[in-house]
């Protein structure tokens, strides 16, 4: 857990991503490794991951406001339909097949990765505009996807805003804000559903394991620091391009895991 921990932190302030994407993997490997139920591991590690990020985010939000890089009226607005997305996500990730949602999952992260990667040398700001319909719809989406994964949304975020005119560095900034709405909604969640169905697992409260927490966030919140730094010290395009390669390896990971190929 503690080593971890490190990158974990780091990639949540450079990029803008509260960690799910690499705390879910891992701490499904280590609750596997340590004999929890198996009927529960994926609740577990998404449950705990949501809870990490809170405070992960703030650092990371904090940082890039500094920098002004967060815009608030994205946030106010967009912010509203995420956090109905995530509701809902939570409420079907109680039923929903592991298998499928990762699927679906890495197909997305594929395509989003794609899509930062042939944009990269993109020079002219895009003059799509982010009406309230657009939010509406994708705001939505991203929560939903986010519930059942444990992750901030900003694999999905970060190329939506681009795409509506936002440059790299607003959109990570605002997709980290965006991304601890969703982490605090999902953790309460999971805290609540896994209390409603009295699961109990070792040292956890809900679908939230303690050990794991309070391992993870004095390691996360100082990375994630460093990280939301670096990201202000790289140049724009280049960082276009390490988000893109980041997406790529995660869902090569997220295969290779979850469909045994």
């Amino acid at each position: 857990m503690i080593i971890t921990a490190f990158p974990v932190g780091f990639f949540a302030g450079l990029f803008g991503i509260g960690g799910g994407l690499i705390t879910v993997p891992f701490l499904f490997f280590i609750f596997e490794a340590l004999g929890i139920d198996k009927n529960y591991l994926m609740h577990l590690a998404v449950g705990t991951s949501f809870a990490i990020i809170i405070p992960t985010s703030v650092v990371s939000v904090y940082t890039h406001n500094k920098h002004k890089s967060v815009d608030p009226n994205i946030v106010k607005t967009y912010g509203l339909f995420v956090i109905i997305g995530v509701l809902l996500g939570t409420t079907f990730a109680a039923t929903a097949k592991t298998k499928l949602l990762v699927v679906f999952f890495t197909i997305v992260v594929f395509c989003l990765g794609t899509y930062m990667l042939i944009n990269s040398n993109q020079q002219k700001i895009s003059k799509n505009k982010f009406k309230l319909h657009f939010r509406f719809i994708f705001g939505l989406i991203s929560g939903f996807i986010s519930a059942p994964m444990g992750i901030g949304g900003a694999v999905m975020n970060v190329p939506i805003l681009k795409y509506f005119g936002y440059p790299i560095k607003k959109a990570i900034g605002t997709a980290a804000t965006i991304g601890f709405i969703i982490a605090l909604c999902g953790a309460i969640g999971f805290l609540y559903s896994g209390s409603i169905l009295n699961i109990k697992l070792p040292l956890s409260i809900g679908f939230i394991n303690l050990p794991a927490f309070l391992i993870f966030i004095p390691i996360t919140m100082f990375m994630a620091r460093i990280g939301a730094n670096s990201a202000h010290m790289i140049d724009k395009k280049k960082l276009q391009v390490y988000f893109g390669v980041f997406l790529y390896f995660i869902g090569t990971i997220f295969i290779y895991r979850y469909l045994g190929l």
